[in-house]
């Protein structure tokens, strides 16, 4: 019957009629707090924990989390510290320094950041990833989309085009590449058709003005 009681109230105080509920990532802490609360009321294992379950449901502490409060007798309700140091290295300056030198050498690997800077290489990662949206390709990092710097350099160049006299020489400089589907004759015996036709194969060949390159 006391246990009975005990939930009711607890019962008022998750639902909001005595004190507001506490969001959904802070129900761990709630839950603490309760326990510690039916600790002090001299309530054993057995009949806290059950309470906890009639009050939370399927978001009630783990049985083994229950018992190692109890059986621990810990008075905070606060998280236990956790291992290792905080994470200091994103800070505003450091993101402006590498920031600063991926655009000198873009081809600098997340390593050689880390080395320069002196910054844990997977904060680097994250840094170039979230503050830079880049992405890492063939060992560099390059941007997923053109930055404000790019897309002005790229307007400046096409509008700089149409200025561009016929005898400037711009057009010998232009490469275009073809591709072509061709029959070849295959060295290995027996692996081109008996009709003779030979082999497909995608052939790419890249021109200027002047021929073939």
């Amino acid at each position: 019957m006391c246990c009975e009681r005990v939930a009711t109230s607890l019962n008022r105080t998750v639902s909001g009629d005595t004190f507001p509920t506490l969001s959904s990532l802070d129900r761990p802490m709630e839950q603490r707090v309760n326990l510690k609360f039916l600790v002090k009321l001299g309530k054993t294992f057995p009949e806290a924990y059950a309470v906890l379950k009639e009050v939370y449901g399927n978001e009630c502490l783990s049985r083994s989390q229950v018992f190692e409060c109890f059986k621990e007798g810990r008075e905070t309700t606060e998280d236990d510290p956790r291992p290792g140091r905080p994470s200091t290295s994103k800070t505003d300056e450091n993101i402006e320094t590498i920031g600063k030198l991926i655009r000198e050498d873009r081809r600098l690997s997340t390593r050689e950041l880390a080395e320069i800077t002196g910054i844990d290489k997977e904060c680097v990662r994250q840094i170039l990833h979230e503050s830079f949206n880049m992405r890492k390709f063939c060992a560099k990092m390059v941007p997923k989309l053109l930055t404000s710097e790019q897309k002005g350099s790229k307007i400046n160049i096409c509008a700089d085009i149409p200025n561009i006299g016929p005898d400037s020489g711009l057009l010998d400089t232009v490469i275009t590449c073809d591709e072509s589907v061709e029959a070849v004759k295959a060295k290995a015996i027996g692996s081109e058709p008996a009709d003779g036709s030979g082999l497909p194969a995608l052939l790419s060949t890249m021109e200027k003005s002047c021929g073939v390159v």
